[in-house]
């Protein structure tokens, strides 16, 4: 029996590619279930995004978009998305085309009975050598201090069961969301597979994660994160005992 399936992707500047998106999304979408929905969350876009996905509503009735008046951050546009699935599957990825939607029909068919979520990891990265280098100390350092067993913390291509999230609450506005994601989805004990995915070159846009000012404000959220999601938990375990005597 094929279930139901959610797709969305965040999108902030992304008029060039979004359409693609979609459309990839639709056609995928047919071949693996006939009750589906593509959800876009226009993030405050400052370009000719809002009126690309109005067409796009107009043009599909299984297509709905959410506009952001203000840009509301990475973390922000993600927890829309969530919030705004209604079917039993949730495949999320950016809509600025690095990944391919129609690799969701690899990811599909690893959500096998008794696995929660498939988390792609990018088969090989393409990007400037500098984004390279700096996407594997990210990847490395939260890997590290946030305990995650993943191959790939910062592939946004994730298809997941929409019942983990009557567990886990997210907070976060900016991009550290998918670390907090990952982290307590392990920690609630749900199980994870994964799958390899391609990542592309950008053509349209630019990358709104590598600046210095931006590199700055992941590393103090990261550190909020981590006091929040591995220090507090590991302090308050450790006065427990002595509550009990």
């Amino acid at each position: 029996m094929a279930r139901s399936i959610s797709v969305f992707f965040p999108a902030y500047n992304d008029g060039g590619t979004i359409a693609s998106m979609v459309i990839s999304a639709l056609l995928t979408l047919r071949q693996l279930t006939d009750d589906y929905e593509v959800i876009v969350v226009n993030d405050g876009s400052a370009d000719y995004t809002p009126q690309v996905l109005d067409e796009l509503a107009e043009m599909y009735e299984q297509v709905r978009v959410i506009h952001h008046e203000q840009n509301k951050g990475y973390g922000g546009a993600l927890r829309t998305g969530f919030s705004s699935a209604t079917k039993e599957l949730i495949f999320y990825t950016d809509g600025d085309a690095q990944y391919d939607p129609r690799e969701l029909k690899v990811l599909y068919p690893a959500l096998v009975e008794g696995v929660d979520m498939v988390n792609g990891y990018k088969i090989s990265r393409s990007d400037p050598w500098y984004r390279t280098v700096i996407g594997r100390i990210y990847h490395w350092t939260v890997k590290l201090s946030f305990g995650l067993r993943l191959r790939d913390v910062d592939c946004d291509f994730r298809l997941m069961r929409r019942a983990i999230f009557d567990r886990v609450h997210l907070e976060s506005s900016s991009g550290v969301i998918c670390v907090e994601m990952m982290k307590k989805i392990q920690d609630a004990g749900f199980v994870i597979a994964e799958a390899p995915v391609h990542h592309y070159h950008r053509v349209y846009g630019r990358s709104q994660f590598f600046n210095f000012g931006r590199i700055f404000r992941v590393g103090r959220d990261l550190l909020k994160l981590w006091l929040q999601l591995v220090v507090w938990p590991k302090l308050r375990r450790a006065e427990a005992p002595k509550h009990g005597h």
